[in-house]
């Protein structure tokens, strides 16, 4: 009579015959581990850069430091003003998500559920303007700030409001064209039962399509917020020294006679941790936003 063969860990488990080989097992763990350790190389360098006293880095760089001091993070707010260069890069990236996320909201609900002249015309134009670079938009924005700050007083250049008005150009259209997959995704009966229920078209777009593309406008949030966030070439050109934000005060450690490398390194891990914190606590609906249009 066959038995099962068992040994003293239990019964012997059988390989699937589907299951990869173990050499291709290894080898992938091989190659994860050293993808791993080139990601987290970077990460070291810069921690561990934060942590040494300048001529530690300034010259021959050293792998480990003759000695740790936290002094660096305590003189980058003295060596540039790094607490307004937070705050500026703050207000105008907060701004620009909220417009961001309100106009592409109302404008991609419309576009989804309503039929209008000119609605292909629409999506195809807010589509097509990804394709361009967007340094091509650097001279016309700025002449077009410029003339208007002459003509009619409006400061727009060397502003929060003309920095915010610029990078809602840049993050809107995409937005748009990613909310409007994502509203088609829901279930038109919603808005349907909403209105039977004495709810109007601006009722079942707050009260029922909104809660339900929760994962789809954080993801959008997220984009817009990151858009503005890091953003160099028109920071460097669109503010002066009241308005600059992060990405180009983050100049300000480079002078003439030295860098302070240390400082730099300190700075970029303090300016970098609320956007990581952030993006962690949202990275659920990220991913659940982002994925939806592709599943649907």
């Amino acid at each position: 009579m066959p038995t099962d063969r068992v040994t003293a860990a239990g019964p012997a488990r059988r390989r699937s015959p589907t299951a990869p080989p173990r050499s291709f097992l290894r080898a992938r763990r091989i190659f994860l581990t050293l993808l791993t350790g080139f990601v987290l190389l970077p990460v070291y360098v810069m921690v561990s850069s934060s942590l040494k006293p300048l001529q530690d880095v300034s010259g021959s760089f050293r792998w480990m430091p003759s000695g740790l001091t936290v002094r660096p993070y305590f003189d980058i707010w003295d060596t540039v003003p790094l607490a307004r260069y937070f705050v500026n890069s703050l207000v105008v990236a907060g701004a620009a998500t909220v417009c961001s996320v309100v106009i592409a909201v109302f404008a991609a609900y419309a576009v989804s559920r309503y039929d209008f002249r000119g609605k292909r015309v629409f999506t195809v134009t807010v589509l097509s303007t990804q394709m361009f670079p967007g340094i091509l938009f650097l001279l016309p924005l700025f002449l077009i700030y410029v003339n208007i700050g002459q003509s009619t007083g409006i400061a727009l250049f060397g502003s929060r409001g003309g920095l915010i008005l610029t990078y809602l150009t840049f993050s809107l259209p995409f937005s748009i064209w990613m909310l409007i997959g994502y509203f088609d995704s829901v279930p038109r009966e919603l808005d349907e039962a909403a209105k039977v229920d004495g709810c109007g078209p601006l009722g079942a777009l707050l009260r029922v399509v909104v809660p339900a593309a929760v994962p789809g406008i954080v993801a959008v949030a997220v984009y817009a917020f990151m858009t503005a966030w890091g953003e160099v070439l028109f920071a460097s050109v669109m503010t002066n020294d009241t308005t600059r934000t992060l990405a180009v005060g983050l100049q300000g450690y480079s002078t003439q006679n030295d860098v302070y490398w240390n400082q730099i390194m300190a700075a970029s891990l303090v300016v970098s941790v609320p956007v990581v914190a952030g993006f962690l606590l949202l990275q659920r609906y990220l991913v659940a936003g982002l994925t939806a249009g592709a599943v649907k």
